[in-house]
């Protein structure tokens, strides 16, 4: 990375700070002391820890899920030494901090993190973006404010970062760069893991247990964002995502590149994170070791780069590198989501509140696994074809996909 030794630290605000992605970016972030500073943080409820990173990076701000954990969270933070930081909370607070800082890291879970992620763009900033739900179920809300003058998206996700990483290597040193890419960049192929049920039976799939779908080969995460790779609903999500981040006609944020000509390819060792395919046949592939620290550095370093090696490859010990069609039959979810893509509008907000409510069924052993795709194929069939236009009519379309998915459960 370019050394800033003669300017401030970049300021760093941490939504959803308590996560995986959240406690891996503090962990990013301590490698690069002089470049950048954590100054605000925020999490729901998980009070205990939000208040031992409080402890370990001294923010300026906090904020919590509620106004009536408060009086805990002072409690907690005047027992740390930190009786001066800000501590504001609820929708208002949140959005205070996703504004406050050079930089937010957006990792909340699902669409709650659609208000991080509209504060941050809003006010100008550059958005770390991790929580793809905000940006599928609101892409035309998203997408204008993406507009606002100084506002900048780097995707977090570490396939769209391998993406975006992909397109900027082919455009680096072409003239005309963003219409040379835009013309030239045919299709892009998405790698997918395969979740633990890869190669299982219809008859092994219907006897999967919670604990199993959390028991991913290659990644650790969140419990949502783990069922939805077992499911391989995350991989459908993120072709939602890919097509919003990359789509778009050039002459604006993207590439051109259709819903159809975003490809999932099933890659089981999790070392080619995603590719893009040329005009001329040629493809570009970013690979590293799976670790999320990588893209996070990306994010907040980019254009330049960390000088520490997160998940560099020995090649000495790699081995092979596989590749493979995803069983569609078994794994509906990813055509489901294809299908809300190619509706556009509210299809896709929908389709991300029915699995929300699905996959938390699931987690409390209301549903079996099986029934997580047939719950959303229910609720999808009764989308009622909104534009998704405005904030108002994607937050009535999440509210409306949850109570039929409600409806709908075994």
């Amino acid at each position: 990375m370019t050394p800033r030794s003669e300017a401030a630290p970049r300021s760093v605000a941490v939504v959803g700070s308590t996560g995986s992605i959240g406690t891996q970016t503090i962990d990013v972030v301590a490698h690069r002391p002089d470049d950048f500073r954590i100054t605000a943080l925020a999490a729901g409820n998980r009070l205990a820890d939000l208040a031992d990173q409080a402890a370990s990076v001294r923010p300026e701000i906090v904020a919590v899920g509620d106004e009536h954990l408060i009086p805990e969270m002072v409690d907690r933070l005047r027992a740390v030494g930190l009786a001066d930081v800000e501590i504001v909370a609820g929708s208002t607070g949140l959005a205070e901090v996703s504004s406050s800082a050079d930089i937010i890291v957006n990792g909340v879970v699902g669409f709650a993190g659609l208000s991080s992620t509209l504060a941050a763009l809003n006010a100008g900033k550059r958005l770390a973006l991790a929580n793809k739900e905000s940006l599928i179920a609101a892409g035309p809300v998203v997408q204008k404010a993406r507009r606002t003058p100084g506002a900048e998206l780097v995707p977090v996700d570490s396939e769209h970062a391998a993406v975006h990483q992909c397109l900027l290597a082919h455009g680096a040193r072409a003239e005309g760069d963003q219409a040379n890419r835009a013309s030239s960049a045919r299709r892009i192929q998405l790698t997918a893991s395969g979740g633990p049920f890869r190669g299982y039976s219809a008859e092994q799939l219907a006897a999967v247990s919670v604990e199993n779908a959390l028991a991913h080969p290659t990644w650790s995460m969140g419990p949502k964002i783990t069922v939805d790779s077992s499911t391989l609903m995350n991989k459908g999500l993120e072709v939602i995502e890919a097509h919003e981040l990359f789509g778009p006609p050039a002459g604006s944020a993207g590439y051109g590149i259709g819903l159809d000509d975003i490809e999932v390819v099933v890659h089981p060792q999790s070392i080619v994170h995603s590719m893009v395919t040329y005009c001329d046949g040629s493809t570009i592939a970013q690979l590293s070791q799976p670790d999320m620290r990588l893209p996070i550095a990306y994010a907040l370093a980019f254009p330049g780069r960390f000088a520490e090696p997160f998940g560099a490859i020995d090649w000495s010990t790699l081995g092979r590198l596989d590749f493979e069609p995803p069983d569609r039959v078994r794994f509906p979810c990813l055509d489901l989501a294809y299908q809300a893509g190619r509706i556009g509008g509210t299809a896709p907000a929908w389709i991300s509140a029915a699995n929300e409510v699905a996959v938390e069924a699931f987690l409390e052993g209301r549903i079996r696994w099986t029934d997580i795709a047939q719950v959303i194929e229910r609720v999808m069939s009764q989308h009622d074809g909104g534009s998704g236009e405005t904030l108002d009519e994607v937050l009535d379309a999440d509210s409306q996909a949850r109570k039929y998915a409600e409806m709908v459960l075994p």
